[in-house]
């Protein structure tokens, strides 16, 4: 060990950071770490067990002289001997496994191959903690230079290839460098160089395990109906008779280890499941600094882990201007090292063009040569958009939020939806407006984070979902069948509905389902008196046409003809429980409706008084008496409403948002993230499915094994906090 610690102080004196391999003789007491972190210091800090690395203090010049008295003292214990993975490419981080280590003067270590792939990005900040560096890691065809040139940056000796010789570059002091967001580059003018599909043997393994796709086995979705009595005197006509239709998709294959167990977190059916294409547009504007850009990009590490090779993946990064990373490409072990590394790349200035973004991600799916089964874009920004929105207020009129969309993604032309648009409005500051605008455009859904913590949850719901499909392209026609029996109208939420002239047939575009998601359709009629000698009559037939995903059929499923009793007198009927608490929806998302346009009038009592009436109205309702899960969880989502409506200031800053998020939810009856709605804990979990349950357990449990996340998790909320005492 000799040699090595006369090499590490002759090196430490010409300024150069090593690793030197430990070994029995350097056990000892152990030194504490210094455990200090930033705003953004969320991501794993990375010190591999069994090296020896540098103190995190300031740089301070020094010279072979002074090596006895330098501040950078060498440290025989690891820094944070707990961590074992690179922060870029979140593989393993060990000594001996063919890759060097870099460690910053911050005291984070990388693989070398990952930060240098880093710097050449224009980067000098370091991705973890955001300090910036005055040493950077290079790669160098050459170490030592020839003579006359400055003098040798291996002056030990050390074999280029040699584990321990990581080279650094003194940056001039007197010439800082501008840090270049990494979209500042040439672009190629078509997006046609997407990935090829390439998955003939995929292709066969789906074949040989169509037996364990649902719909060899049990109908993919099971069509159910319950009309809200069971029976109706014969010789009374009913004007409003409701039928709830409802539809709920085959349940995807179970994880073999459903208990997820700690560290042993399995891909949800990803041998049978449909493949996605997937575009996130990210806001990266200069609001996003620190620790927002911290979560992202770890939210974005977790979404690029849980994509299979079949998936593939572009993003899309905005600020003042847009530009893709990298071409939409599948998912394998280097499709994920390189779309880590992009994205870790990344820095936060300028300002917000969502416009842009959207135009990109757009052009991404528009010119690919090649289509995965399902489609779709996530886009996050925590600000409003500058470039094309101009601010309401005043006599200027409302915004035209539908001008942020490119028309191809508008569903405009009769087709329905084809690209739907997730939309995370990210803290306090963004446009909700927009936001939940862009997502009911193009059939998406609008979740508000609330707190900075919940973003990854908030993606993992998401993902959980759109890698789960199994129904597409649904429609559901509904047809009368008594010739006297009419259709009033269908209750269908965000989902186009139309019934015909003649009030004998109506449709419902649903689009795609989810492995174990549930529609519910209220359908009103009138049903005549009865003058024939039959003791029922027929009311509603119900069809399903929809387009298998596995095996690109289009198919047809038909469901039982829906019937009422016809007696001569009928006691008191009891409503049928499933019709009244889809009646409390409606209700309900109609109250929120008309108590959020009140309060865009500024008319915040009125506004809370409707929510307090719906809710009185609710809790006289069936199953509101019999403690029915979703009444329950509707009447704390409104009373939650109510309190967000205490104020101007509180409504501005996350009343609007969150009402807006509960009303995209429930009229897609599809799970958003707002408020605790995440949390296991909570009780507003209304349209969760099982696979994005168990993405969120998944995400969750990242979180857990990380405790460095947990310092510094604290809510974006602007509720006035409690004055100390």
């Amino acid at each position: 060990m000799a040699s090595k610690w006369r090499k590490a102080k002759l090196a430490l004196g010409l300024n150069l950071c090593y690793y030197v391999p430990r070994t029995v003789e350097d056990d000892g007491p152990p030194n504490p770490a210094n455990d200090s972190f930033s705003d953004a210091a969320l991501l794993p800090h990375p010190a591999p067990a069994g090296w020896s690395g540098l103190d995190s203090g300031p740089a301070a010049p020094t010279t072979p002289s002074s090596t006895g008295t330098t501040r950078r003292r060498l440290s025989k214990s690891s820094s944070v001997p707990s961590q074992k993975t690179c922060p870029i490419c979140l593989a393993t981080m060990k000594p001996g496994d063919g890759h060097a280590i870099f460690t910053a003067e911050c005291s984070h270590s990388f693989h070398f191959h990952c930060i240098t792939s880093d710097v050449k990005h224009g980067n000098q900040l370091c991705p973890v903690c955001r300090a910036k560096w005055k040493e950077i890691p290079f790669q160098s065809p050459r170490i030592d230079p020839g003579p006359g040139k400055e003098r040798s940056a291996n002056p030990a000796g050390w074999p280029q290839n040699h584990a321990m010789m990581t080279v650094i570059r003194r940056l001039p002091p007197s010439r800082p460098r501008h840090v270049m967001p990494p979209f500042q580059g040439t672009e190629t003018a078509l997006f046609d160089d997407d990935e090829s599909l390439n998955q003939p043997e995929s292709a066969k393994m789906s074949a040989s395990k169509s037996a364990d796709h649902p719909s060899n086995s049990i109908k993919t979705i099971d069509i159910r109906a319950y009309p809200e009595v069971s029976s109706i005197p014969r010789t009374k006509p009913c004007d409003n008779f409701t039928v709830l239709i409802q539809l709920k998709a085959a349940v995807a294959n179970a994880p073999k280890n459903p208990s997820l167990t700690h560290g042993l977190l399995p891909y949800i059916s990803q041998t049978t499941r449909t493949h996605v294409d997937l575009v996130t547009v990210l806001d990266i504007s200069g609001s996003m600094a620190g620790t927002k850009l911290a979560l992202l990009k770890r939210a974005m590490g977790f979404v690029i882990q849980n994509l299979s090779s079949t998936d593939r993946l572009s993003v899309v990064a905005f600020s003042s201007t847009a530009r893709r990373l990298f071409p939409l490409q599948r998912m394998t072990e280097s499709g994920r090292q390189q779309a880590l590394q992009a994205v870790n790349s990344l820095v936060a200035n300028g300002g917000t063009n969502i416009a842009e973004g959207l135009r990109k991600g757009a052009k991404v799916m528009e010119e690919r040569r090649e289509k995965n089964p399902v489609t779709s874009i996530i886009l996050l920004s925590d600000g409003q958009d500058t470039y094309t929105i101009n601010s309401s207020g005043g006599n200027r009129p409302e915004p035209n939020y539908q001008s942020l969309l490119p028309s191809s993604i508008q569903g405009n032309d009769g087709s329905g939806f084809q690209i739907p648009v997730h939309t995370f409005g990210f803290g306090t500051d963004h446009d909700a407006s927009s936001m939940h605008s862009i997502s009911e455009t193009s059939g998406g859904t609008f979740s508000f984070i609330e707190t900075e913590s919940a973003i990854q949850d908030a993606f993992a719901q998401c993902i959980g979902g759109l890698l789960s499909v199994v129904v597409q392209q649904l429609h559901v026609s509904i047809e009368s069948v008594h010739p006297a029996v009419g259709i009033r109208s269908v209750k269908s939420g965000s989902y186009p509905s139309r019934v015909m002239a003649d009030g004998h047939t109506g449709y419902i575009d649903v689009g795609d389902l989810y492995a174990d998601e549930e529609r519910d359709f209220l359908i009103y009629l009138n049903v005549p008196t009865e003058l024939s000698d039959g003791k029922e009559t027929s009311l509603l037939k119900v069809r399903c046409i929809f387009k298998d995903p596995f095996t690109k059929e289009m198919v047809t499923l038909e469901g039982e003809e829906v019937k009422v009793a016809r007696p001569e007198t009928v006691e008191q009927e009891v409503v049928s429980l499933e019709v009244d608490r889809h009646r409390n929806r409606l209700h309900a998302a109609e109250a929120m409706s008309q108590a959020r346009a009140a309060a865009e009038r500024g008319e915040l009592a009125s506004a809370v008084s409707i929510l307090e009436n719906c809710r009185k109205m609710l809790s006289e309702t069936v199953s509101a008496k019999c403690k029915e899960r979703l009444s329950v969880a509707l009447d704390a989502e409104l009373r939650e409403m109510q309190e967000r409506m205490a104020s101007r200031h509180v409504y501005e800053s996350s009343g609007r948002a969150y009402i807006l998020s509960g009303l995209s939810s429930h009229s897609w009856q599809r799970a958003t993230a707002r408020g605790d709605s995440t949390d296991s804990s909570s009780i507003i979990h209304a349209y969760k499915t099982p696979s994005m349950v168990e993405m969120l357990t998944r995400s969750q449990a990242s979180f857990v094994r990380s405790p460095t996340t947990q310092r510094l998790m604290h809510p974006a909320l602007s509720f006035p906090s409690p004055k100390p005492r």
